[in-house]
């Protein structure tokens, strides 16, 4: 079998927000498993704002993309062909296979799915990293008690509504900070918040004050800066801020880092990041669990789904800068 690969591999680091010219188009054969391998085709790839930290250079929680590497991605596939006992052509999967259109695994880090069970969008979703950061990051940081108040950014997002419909499940009183009256409208109406607040037109700090005046228990950041900011000042003795992204400020040149943190030591609050590999071998409980929530009608999962080819993620991927996606954005490359 002879077959192209399309990839998109990094050409240079971006400085500020990612240009066309930071990305490489490249098209070469795709590899025929070996003994122990198999070769998937990526059906739909996972678009994150992690991956704008994964393209600097630097120390983090994970290596960064070297240059001319195959851009890394989570992604949903099928196997198309196969040389490994536990993988069978016709199984469909999940793993990091990249943005590209074919990957060859030897099957370490990659699960089997069921596509009858749950659309494969929802694999890179709810019942994928996107959920089990959700997952982790408010049950074992986050630590809600009902009754608490719970305040969650980016509250219309892939991470952040999940965590508000968890928050719920537990008996909490949730507020989302999300931006345009769409967004805050859908957090309340569809996913069951108990308020949300319109950082593009209102006054967080203000807005605060109303919905949380007893102070913030939890606070899950998606996004950093102001936002950021302005939850420090309402928090409640004894809170937990849940540190899980900064989208605000991965494309800016100068980051703006928390100017309130004394309410920290005022409120003997603790600040505490979530990165969701740290829980890889309690996965299988945590997608049971949603799954079984999901099952009951109480845990909705949204996917903002962008039917195209490879060459169309560089622009996939600036729609969540642009604030355009409603819950987890996914590039469909093939059916």
């Amino acid at each position: 079998m002879s077959t192209i690969n399309r990839q998109i591999r990094l050409a240079a680091r971006p400085v500020g927000e990612p240009r066309p010219t930071d990305w490489e188009h490249v098209e070469e054969q795709a590899a025929q498993p070996g003994d122990g391998e198999f070769l998937v085709q990526v059906l739909c790839l996972s678009i994150d704002p992690a991956m704008r930290g994964w393209m600097n250079a630097g120390r983090s929680y994970i290596r960064p993309v070297e240059i001319g590497e195959v851009m890394r991605a989570g992604a949903v596939g099928r196997v198309v062909a196969s040389r490994h006992s536990g993988f069978a052509v016709g199984d469909h999967v999940s793993g990091t296979f990249g943005v590209q259109e074919y990957c060859l695994s030897d099957g370490r880090g990659v699960t089997k799915v069921d596509p009858a069970a749950a659309p494969l969008p929802t694999y890179l979703g709810t019942l994928g990293m996107s959920g089990l950061t959700a997952y982790f990051g408010l049950i074992e940081v986050g630590r809600p008690e009902p009754g608490q108040t719970v305040v969650v950014s980016g509250a219309a997002g892939a991470v952040g509504s999940v965590v508000g419909q968890i928050a719920k499940i537990l008996g909490c009183r949730v507020i989302g900070i999300a931006g345009g009256e769409a967004k805050c409208r859908m957090v309340v109406d569809e996913f069951g918040f108990d308020a949300a607040i319109d950082y593009q037109s209102e006054d967080v700090r203000k807005a605060l004050r109303e919905h949380a005046p007893d102070g913030v228990d939890v606070y899950f950041d998606n996004v950093g800066g102001d936002v950021l900011d302005a939850v420090l000042l309402r928090l409640a003795r004894g809170a937990r801020v849940v540190v899980c992204g900064a989208i605000s400020q991965y494309n800016s040149t100068k980051p703006q880092g928390p100017a309130n943190y004394l309410s920290l030591l005022v409120n003997r609050a603790s600040m505490t990041g979530i990165v969701v590999f740290d829980y890889a071998d309690r996965y299988a409980e945590g997608i049971a669990q949603m799954a079984a929530w999901r099952a009951e009608g109480r845990l909705k999962s949204l996917e903002d789904v962008v039917s195209g080819s490879v060459a169309e993620f560089p622009d996939t991927l600036m729609r969540l800068f642009r604030g355009d996606n409603r819950g987890k954005l996914v590039l469909k490359i093939a059916d």
